[in-house]
């Protein structure tokens, strides 16, 4: 085919302008949809010649034609042409190079608005599937670390401010669950995308007995969609798959917030291995938590992949309109971001070192067990209230004194109120954990039933990847 002639039908006397050839084409970022668009054409081909629509000679010849190309895009020798502008068009132009007049056959019963979003749908669907993988490897990697430190006691925070004791298991498991329920949201979203379009045609269907049940069997989908307009024009598969990824994102900032600070040496809670930090270009001392702190920076773009693809979509009448063509690039780009982020940082977390000693030092010092002052006047009968503005002195004096609630003898607390006994001392750091024996609670007891439960969760979507899940 000559350089700048379309590729396909007579309607046009003109070539096409270099600009609009340069400005139309996609094959720069759609042609790592080659496995998805040779894997579409070769089931689609497997039922034009089970459906009588092709020769059986043309389907052998089409079949092994595609595994050719390829074979050849993965050698890396593929002549991908822009002229010819996407996946779809260069690799038929490539099989009409090596089998001849049959390639044109392969088109048949079918229009690149139904083909490129069969491609979209296997694309996102496999994404799904390595990024649930991601997760749970991350998920693992969390259960591990909590696990191995369930002794270990550290402040919990409400606006960054010292709260009440936590264990850090506790805390780890606040981001296991975070990170499930992105887990369970892809599984979902899976399903959605699971269904094949091929057949759809342009927007009405194509005049030809097809058996789209069969395509969609031969690709290992759940079934077929149902209505032909929106079959091209959906994608709100892919618009699911970034918010995914996006909310994902931002759970992995959040840890990722709370790696930087605790590694800081203002928290010095944590020491990151050498081989997940970097230095400084001038100043010797420094060990910088860098992928902590671009996997913060990388939510932004996912954000913006997610804006990109809503904006797209959002004044699109029906069926198929080229503004699709832009979907790919925030796709590809949120995958890419969130894929790179979970698989940089549960190897993180995996080598990251917890300094118990100051997570509980930490724990002990400033008004942190303030709330279990104010339930012990409470169970005294004391309303509440009133013994949170007991307490509440407390805390005045000791910042005035320069003293904490350690420093203060019996007569201090006596003094604010006569309903603290001796045993006021035994309110303590431990004292305060097992105090919250509830489900969901930091309670020593809880946390170990939790660690339970978050392993058979693993053991769920582990199955899951094994047995149900289609690459």
């Amino acid at each position: 085919m000559p350089d700048n002639q379309k590729p396909w039908g007579g309607r046009f006397a003109a070539a096409t302008d270099k600009l609009v050839e340069a400005f139309t084409a996609s094959i720069d970022f759609d042609k790592r949809l080659y496995r998805e668009d040779i894997a579409g054409s070769t089931a689609h081909c497997r039922m034009l010649a089970a459906s009588g629509i092709i020769s059986p000679e043309d389907a052998d010849l089409i079949l092994h034609g595609l595994a050719e190309v390829r074979e050849e895009i993965e050698a890396g020798a593929f002549p991908f042409r822009q002229d010819l502008e996407d996946i779809h068009m260069n690799v038929e132009a490539r099989l009409r190079e090596r089998i001849g007049p049959a390639a044109g056959r392969l088109h048949t019963a079918r229009s690149r608005n139904d083909q490129v979003a069969l491609d979209l749908r296997l694309y996102v669907r496999a994404t799904c599937v390595e990024t649930v993988e991601r997760l749970v490897a991350l998920q693992e990697a969390l259960l591990s670390l909590a696990a191995s430190h369930q002794e270990v006691v550290l402040p919990g925070y409400t606006h960054l401010q010292r709260a009440q004791p936590v264990t850090l298991a506790h805390h780890l498991l606040a981001y296991f669950e975070m990170f499930q329920r992105d887990g369970e949201r892809l599984r979902e979203a899976y399903g959605r995308t699971n269904v094949s379009p091929l057949g759809s045609g342009a927007l009405a269907g194509v005049p030809y007995p097809l058996d789209r049940e069969l395509v969609a069997r031969e690709l290992g989908m759940a079934g077929i969609t149902r209505n032909s307009l929106d079959a091209v024009g959906d994608r709100d598969f892919a618009a699911e798959y970034i918010f995914d990824a996006a909310l994902c994102q931002m759970h992995l900032s959040r840890l990722a917030e709370e790696v930087v600070l605790w590694s800081s040496a203002e928290f010095g809670f944590v020491e990151l291995d050498d081989a997940f930090a970097t230095g400084s270009s001038i100043m010797p001392q420094k060990k910088n938590p860098d992928v902590a702190e671009l996997t913060r920076g990388k939510t932004g773009r996912v954000y913006g992949d997610l804006v990109a693809i809503l904006t797209i979509l959002k004044g699109l009448p029906l069926a198929y309109n080229r503004d699709l063509q832009e979907d790919k690039e925030a796709l590809f780009d949120a995958a890419d971001t969130v894929l790179a982020s979970l698989g940089v940082f549960a190897p993180l977390l995996a080598t990251m070192q917890v300094r118990a000693d100051v997570t509980r030092a930490t724990a002990d010092a400033g008004f942190s067990l303030a709330t279990d002052l104010a339930d012990y006047l409470a169970r005294q009968g004391l309303p509440f209230r009133e013994a949170h503005e007991v307490v509440g002195g407390l805390v005045r004096r000791c910042l005035a004194e320069g003293k904490t609630f350690a420093d203060l003898t019996l007569a201090d607390f006596q003094s604010a109120s006569s309903l603290f006994g001796p045993d006021v001392r035994q309110i303590t750091v431990e004292s305060a954990l097992a105090a919250r024996d509830v489900p969901g609670g930091t309670a020593p007891a809880r946390v170990s039933q939790a660690l339970v439960v978050a392993a058979a969760l693993v053991r769920q979507s582990r199955e899951w990847l094994s047995r149900d899940a289609v690459r």
